[in-house]
């Protein structure tokens, strides 16, 4: 069973939508200029970095790339999430953050996993999606875990999550 549904280029999952960056939202988040549709501590700093990226990466922006996430309830931008693109060799990196307002709620996980499933069933040439995550942060790791990520390698520091198609030759599972 599907974890989103398709509308136009939004993802739709059961309490967020996932929807392209808008370029005056980025601009907007690099002049640290707040728009209405935000929620009061957005944007993190892990969004500026990512308008940064953006702004000088702008093939991130498409249909395969990074985008807002967005409390259905309120209709407020609560994070980003984002698939680093184009893909190498058939794999592609996830990044995502939530605002702290909005921590400890499962919207991390619902987006990533929504996300990832997309990538690997709709987005053209994808067979793998990755993430590494710093092991000082348990709640990333959860998070990457609860979307269904394995863990496949770690240095002690950084542990490397991967969920791959059946037909790469690595399960899913």
């Amino acid at each position: 069973m599907s974890s989103f549904s398709l509308t136009g280029t939004d993802l739709i999952t059961d309490r967020l939508v996932l929807r392209p960056w808008f370029p005056d939202e980025l601009a907007a988040v690099l002049c640290d200029t707040r728009l209405p549709h935000w929620a009061e501590d957005f944007p993190a700093e892990g969004d500026r970095v990512i308008a940064g990226f953006l702004a000088e990466h702008p093939e991130g922006l498409n249909e395969y790339g990074h985008r807002k996430i967005i409390e259905r309830a309120g209709d407020l931008v609560i994070g980003s999430i984002g698939l680093f693109w184009p893909p190498s060799d058939g794999s592609v990196e996830v990044g995502y953050g939530i605002v702290e307002s909005r921590r400890g709620r499962g919207y991390a996980s619902e987006a990533t996993r929504a996300l990832v499933e997309y990538a690997l069933t709709v987005a053209p040439g994808v067979h793998t999606v990755q993430a590494g995550v710093e092991l000082s942060n348990p709640a990333s790791v959860r998070v990457l875990e609860k979307a269904g990520l394995e863990r496949w390698s770690d240095d002690g520091t950084v542990a490397r999550f991967r969920r791959t198609t059946r037909a790469a030759g690595v399960s899913q599972e």
